[in-house]
């Protein structure tokens, strides 16, 4: 069951985040607002991966014993002869702590926490994000059959240590979605070899369920050809 709907998606790709992420520079295209950069123009990469991004927000997060549970991340193409395809998903996802900057990719293993569901837990702090991809890494796709891309992950607060307090209503966790091209499935990263389609809105995550989204379709085609919501 979902708790997604054409106009969440709508919405996670218009106007600005809820929040504004700790630590991204003002000058980064997605520090205020989402935005699409490659959208559906591969360039010739042949592959892609679905992610996302967690971070503390920048007014402060007052919690300490709450994590955030992340599931069902998701990436779907749509063909030119207008049918979705579903490229990856996978329950749990895998991830690091990066720099909040993303200076030189720079990053070190992180608390991710496997739950009951098969899914993961994590946080984000101390300088760095939670940024998290598709369990089964990346997919290998035909660069000229992009009409359009969707990403979309589920997320909301839980405890870190269901004995002690329940801090949750102090959190301010921001999480949005996005996804990548890549030059080929096996490409080392480099700023040649991969380049982001596009970054969905940064919306708080509260103690319901949520779905992340992000889209490269303008609203009315999402609207005369939505997106699987399942």
């Amino acid at each position: 069951m979902t708790n997604n709907s054409i106009a969440t998606i709508i919405n996670d790709m218009e106007s600005p985040h809820e929040g504004i992420p700790h630590g991204v520079p003002e000058t980064f295209d997605w520090a205020c607002a989402p935005r699409i950069k490659m959208g559906n123009n591969p360039r010739g990469f042949k592959a892609m991966i679905a992610w996302g991004q967690l971070y503390e927000a920048a007014e402060g997060n007052p919690a300490t014993n709450t994590r955030v549970q992340i599931k069902d991340i998701k990436a779907y193409m749509l063909t030119p002869d207008d049918t979705w395809d579903l490229l990856q998903g996978s329950t749990a996802v895998k991830g690091a702590a990066y720099r909040e900057d993303f200076a030189n990719d720079a990053s070190e293993p992180t608390d991710i926490r496997r739950e009951q569901d098969g899914s993961i837990s994590a946080k984000a702090g101390n300088g760095h994000n939670f940024h998290f991809w598709c369990e089964t890494g990346r997919v290998t796709i035909n660069p000229n059959d992009v009409a359009g891309m969707f990403t979309t992950v589920q997320a909301r607060l839980v405890l870190d240590n269901t004995e002690g307090e329940d801090d949750r209503s102090q959190a301010r966790y921001l999480l949005s979605m996005g996804g990548d091209y890549w030059f080929e499935l096996t490409s080392v990263w480099s700023k040649y070899t991969v380049g982001d389609i596009a970054i969905g809105k940064f919306k708080y995550v509260t103690e319901e369920w949520k779905s992340f989204n992000m889209s490269t379709l303008c609203p009315e085609q999402i609207r005369l050809n939505p997106p699987p919501l399942e």
